[in-house]
């Protein structure tokens, strides 16, 4: 009986960051609004998760980018950000979050390849 192989690695934070720029686009709109609080919330606690994940990888290094980001979007202390500069760090932030799903790693435990 043959197996299909299995992966060295999990991209767990692929997901959260996905969904992350897919929030930080769609919010990029409501900037100004009652509603960006909602978007607040999401990324705050979105990057907060892939940090864990970067931590878990070893890929300390990408908490350089993501804890500012849980900061800055931190809906209980609300920075003072608006304008056209506040929606332009949305789409960096969106960037920075699809890097970090595609390029935190995690080694897979039930990898039936390694020896």
């Amino acid at each position: 009986m043959t197996t299909y192989p299995t992966a060295a690695f999990r991209r767990t934070a692929l997901v959260p960051g996905v969904l992350a720029a897919i929030v930080l686009a769609a919010g990029a709109v409501l900037v100004g609004t009652e509603g960006f609080t909602w978007i607040r919330y999401v990324t705050s606690i979105l990057a907060l998760i892939i940090s864990v994940f970067a931590w878990q990888s070893r890929q300390w290094w990408w908490l350089l980018g993501l804890l500012p980001i849980a900061v800055a979007w931190n809906p209980v202390i609300v920075l003072p950000f608006d304008g056209v500069a506040w929606q332009a760090v949305q789409f960096v932030a969106a960037l920075v979050f699809i890097a970090a799903g595609l390029l935190i790693k995690v080694p897979n435990p039930e990898d039936r390849n390694r020896r």
